[in-house]
């Protein structure tokens, strides 16, 4: 009997997924296109970087390389590094502003002053904000703007394609942009009547007037999950918010190791559940029931419903992540193997809850959240 109910959850969530999520797992890239109308307004790029010396010269020689009819203006803020990022990257883009990022403040995590020093030091209508390991086609920021502009959007954001190539980024990565879809469904963040609003950092394009009407980079200042967080701030403030996946701004940034990705992903994965014992306990719980009962239901139990359902389940999952595998060009023998992909992403957000019981959570090139 407990078998069954579990099973019969289990369907009924995948059914849900499917049905009733936005459409979250279509993962159909939105094809960039499109000027602004004439005059163009200015933008300018703020990038902020630290230790990125292997990936910022052809990020910002991709910024440099921007056909655009307006005014344009590329800021890097360099926050302290120590491998020659700011002199790699102001060879490739002989255009590029560069300024160092003040010692940081209380309060504020290390990015967020960074790309708030970049805003301060800008002029123009639109912010886009970008990491240093984005490559941007040409015309990428004529179609932003265009996007913005005549859908009335304040706030547009793609989440790029990632590198995945390596055998960790082949296991792990398509199932990344699966669990960030799933929790930001594109088609509800753009509703307006829905409270839903997600955006992905590597690339967001904000109106200026939007940003200074929910309090400038301030609001978000100590956020691990800025991306989010941002476009929950200008959706709150009556803004309107896009969120699409893109097929041709790329990352260059590589997780070689499973550890590598891991580490990632625990960077913020406690922070995602309000560092919540509670929500955690139910977390888990949830996942195991949604991406382990299926296999589990389907190989280990007695033939009759609760194996049945759990087969349906199992096959459920598959057709909606193979579109995300099949995005991310890797072979369709992935699919089937969501529930142990969904083991590693339990276990990457277990060990963040204890990194942030020990002091250490947030941490990334070397500073934890609280910029130590």
């Amino acid at each position: 009997m407990v078998l069954t109910i579990i099973a019969a959850l289990s369907l009924a969530i995948w059914l849900y997924l499917l049905l009733a999520r936005g459409d979250f797992w279509r993962m159909r890239p939105e094809v960039s296109s499109g000027a602004p109308d004439t005059p163009a307004p200015s933008v300018t790029a703020v990038v902020p970087a630290r230790n990125e010396a292997d990936v910022v010269g052809c990020s910002v020689a991709s910024l440099a390389a921007q056909r655009y009819a307006g005014e344009w203006n590329m800021i890097l803020v360099d926050d302290a590094s120590q491998d020659g990022t700011a002199a790699i990257a102001r060879q490739a883009a002989p255009g590029l502003r560069v300024i160092s990022a003040p010692p940081l403040p209380p309060g504020w995590t290390g990015k967020m002053w960074a790309v708030a020093e970049g805003v301060r030091a800008a002029d123009s209508d639109y912010l886009l904000l970008t990491d240093a390991d984005i490559v941007h086609p040409p015309e990428h920021v004529a179609a932003l703007v265009a996007r913005a502009e005549k859908g009335g959007y304040d706030l547009v954001s793609y989440m790029v394609r990632l590198h995945c190539r390596w055998l960790a980024e082949q296991a792990l990565i398509p199932a990344f942009v699966f669990f960030f879809f799933l929790l930001y469904p594109p088609a509800w963040t753009r509703d307006p009547r829905r409270r839903t609003a997600g955006a992905a950092g590597g690339c967001i394009l904000v109106r200026r007037a939007a940003l200074e009407r929910i309090g400038g980079m301030a609001r978000i200042a100590g956020e691990l999950i800025d991306d989010c967080a941002l476009a929950r701030a200008v959706k709150d403030s009556g803004g309107r918010v896009w969120l699409g996946l893109s097929d041709a701004a790329i990352s260059l940034r590589q997780y070689r190791t499973f550890g590598e990705i891991g580490r990632m992903i625990s960077r913020t994965a406690y922070t995602q559940l309000g560092h919540s014992p509670l929500v955690l306990a139910g977390t888990v719980a949830g996942l195991a029931v949604t991406y382990l009962a299926p296999p589990l239901l389907t190989l280990a139990a007695p033939r009759g419903p609760a194996s049945g359902m759990g087969a349906l389940a199992w096959l459920l999952m598959t057709a909606a992540y193979w579109p995300s595998v099949r995005y991310a060009t890797r072979h369709w023998f992935w699919a089937p193997l969501l529930p142990l992909i969904a083991i590693f992403y339990m276990g990457a957000t277990l060990h963040s809850a204890v990194a942030h019981w020990r002091g250490r959570g947030g941490m990334w090139k070397g500073r934890n959240q609280s910029g130590a």
